[in-house]
């Protein structure tokens, strides 16, 4: 396991540097340790942060989305107007998103970075998983459960971990539509003898 020593340390080759920062920032997004990833970033010399890449820049925007700060709103525009169409930082961003259920506009912006020419558009299983849970919160059900199980249709065999995640997005989608169309009914709870 890297620690942050070994990726802040210099290197005379910049390949190699760039490559610890990305496996290091790459497991703290997927362990979803976000503030301790936009702390390591912000920690950097002012000159390095001005100098990182598109996608780890893409990995500092996720920390901020993940924790619903919408200062990484601002941080992912920039990221998007020097990423292009490289797919790997846009899947960065979608998860960031994801993870930012409190963002205002997050699930709507979701939605339109996923119609990204970058993606093959209902052909990506991660896209589309991403998809499903921006149409829960927007309450769009029906096209959430349509578009999970399209991910899981395109699914590759084999992917345990993927496939639970899509399968709990599934029930997640579910349970709120049922919800939706059903209300629970209050009940007073006193009664008179």
């Amino acid at each position: 396991m890297l620690s942050p020593a070994q990726i802040v340390a210099a290197s005379p080759d910049p390949v190699t540097t760039r490559t610890f920062q990305h496996l290091y920032l790459s497991g703290l997004r997927f362990d979803f340790r976000c503030p301790t990833l936009q702390a390591f970033v912000e920690q950097l010399p002012d000159t390095t942060r001005q100098s990182l890449d598109c996608y780890s820049h893409a990995l500092y925007a996720f920390a901020l989305l993940g924790q619903s700060r919408p200062e990484g709103l601002a941080v992912m525009d920039d990221v998007l107007a020097k990423a292009g169409e490289h797919t790997k930082t846009l899947h960065v961003l979608l998860h960031g998103l994801r993870l930012g259920q409190d963002l205002d506009q997050g699930a709507e912006r979701l939605l339109a970075l996923s119609t990204r020419s970058a993606f093959d558009t209902g052909r990506d299983p991660i896209v589309l998983f991403r998809m499903a849970g921006a149409l829960r919160r927007l309450g769009r059900y029906d096209e959430g459960l349509a578009a999970i199980d399209r991910a899981l249709d395109l699914l590759p065999q084999g992917d345990i971990a993927v496939h639970a995640d899509l399968v709990r997005e599934r029930s997640l989608i579910s349970a709120a539509r049922d919800v939706h169309r059903n209300p629970p009914t209050h009940t007073s709870g006193s009664t008179q003898t």
